[in-house]
């Protein structure tokens, strides 16, 4: 500014007429007090907006607990249009649940004696192909996701029918309690456990154009479990006869089987790749700790080993403060330098509302730390399950998403 007035008094003194010296000075005078106010404003009333990013995860799980969107063809068809207007690109559609497949499975009809969940609904139908057809129609990557894990309902089929596949704590219990539903655990250990799951795996990746697999904290296991006569025999073999600690927290104890669920892990990986080597390995856990301690599932070891390409880390908090705390840990951080990470955040529950401000601010805080994404859990609560309007919900889901991006994949060039 100096120089252009410094310029524009020289221009005065040398070349202007002098009858015209005091007008056009005056002029300059206005021209350069206004742009003197400009420069005082604040920096984004100067710029654009800042663009959405190239890539960007923008998942929702679909899953078949407190909700019917797998239930009806046409009722999953608009959905997935909806998501695909609001400028979504990935879906996760359940395809084990209650120790069932929601997919017809030779191997679920060999093992468990039934090959689809007999939901009326999903009767008749290939829910798996239509999510895969219909959301690839629309753009959306379809990651099949096995939510129940190694849990199953104590009533189950495959609970009844193979009770030798299941672990127990050191008193020989076996129920877990998730809420007011009673659970068993396969024996993760048991190397036909372990056959069937990763049958089931390598059957819907070799059957359907899927974009990837994804796996959770149920992947592993309650700690307290791991005290059945298989796991205890194949401890004392390794162990010189000496028996695991009574304590299910032991260090020694809980890195053993922790280590055992990695080796599966790897090669459940191998089997993949084997059978698409484009087929992306999603995890979505909860934070380190938790996972390790409570569940025996490493992932963070998985990471670094590189059996894990995609990591949505379940961050589920109410307290803004607690919630950016999680995203700062070191683990965390080292991910983001390997893979891409997302965040997954809590868009509610049956009885839960989650507030789309809420929603916003945490989408705004995995954002500003350049994480590579978001998935919400889960579908329903998106908008019908909600005490605020659905178009309100949905309105607040356009701002966040107005223009559609990319997935971020690790398989066609994503860089940390």
């Amino acid at each position: 500014m100096k120089k252009f007035v410094t310029w524009c008094v020289e221009l005065i003194g040398g070349k202007i007429l002098p009858g015209k010296k005091q007008a056009l000075f005056a002029v300059i005078v206005s021209l350069s007090m206004i742009a003197t106010v400009m420069l005082s404003l604040p920096l984004n009333a100067q710029t654009r907006p800042t663009p959405p990013p190239n890539s960007e995860l923008r998942g929702v799980w679909l899953t078949n607990i407190d909700s019917n969107v797998l239930f009806e063809r046409d009722r999953l068809k608009n959905a997935l249009q909806r998501l695909n207007e609001l400028n979504f690109n990935t879906v996760y559609p359940v395809v084990w649940n209650w120790g069932y497949t929601l997919y017809p499975s030779r191997v679920a009809a060999r093992v468990i004696g039934r090959s689809l969940d007999p939901e009326p609904g999903l009767q008749g139908r290939d829910m798996l192909k239509e999510v895969v057809t219909e959301g690839h129609e629309k753009g959306l990557k379809v990651i099949p996701w096995f939510e129940f894990g190694f849990m199953a309902p104590a009533d189950s089929l495959l609970a009844k029918n193979r009770p030798q596949w299941l672990t127990s704590r050191s008193d020989g219990t076996k129920i877990v309690k998730e809420g007011t539903h009673e659970r068993v655990w396969l024996n993760p250990f048991h190397p036909e456990v372990q056959k069937f799951i990763q049958d089931l795996v390598v059957e819907i990746v070799r059957n359907y154009d899927i974009d990837g697999i994804q796996f959770d904290d149920h992947f592993g296991l309650p700690s307290e479990l791991g005290y059945d006569p298989y796991t205890v025999a194949l401890y004392k073999k390794e162990h010189r006869g000496q028996a695991p600690s009574k304590d299910p927290k032991n260090p020694e104890w809980v890195r053993w089987r922790a280590n055992k669920i990695t080796d599966f892990m790897k090669r459940t990986f191998t089997a993949i790749k084997a059978s698409k080597k484009n087929c992306i390995v999603s995890v979505a856990p909860n934070p380190q700790r938790f996972s390790y301690e409570y569940y025996l599932a490493d992932w963070q070891r998985w990471e670094r080993m590189g059996i894990v390409e995609d990591l949505v880390l379940q961050i589920y908090r109410d307290d803004l403060k607690v919630f950016t705390q999680e995203l700062e840990y070191p683990e965390v951080k080292a991910a983001r330098s390997h893979i891409p990470v997302s965040i997954g955040i809590l868009s509610g529950l049956k009885n839960r509302s989650v507030p789309i401000e809420q929603i916003k601010t945490q989408v705004q805080a995995a954002r500003d730390r350049n994480f590579a994404g978001v998935s919400f859990f889960f579908y329903e609560t998106l908008w019908n399950l909600s005490r605020e309007q659905p178009q309100a919900r949905q309105n607040g889901f356009q701002k966040l998403f107005p223009t559609p991006t990319a997935y971020p994949n690790l398989l066609t060039g994503w860089k940390p």
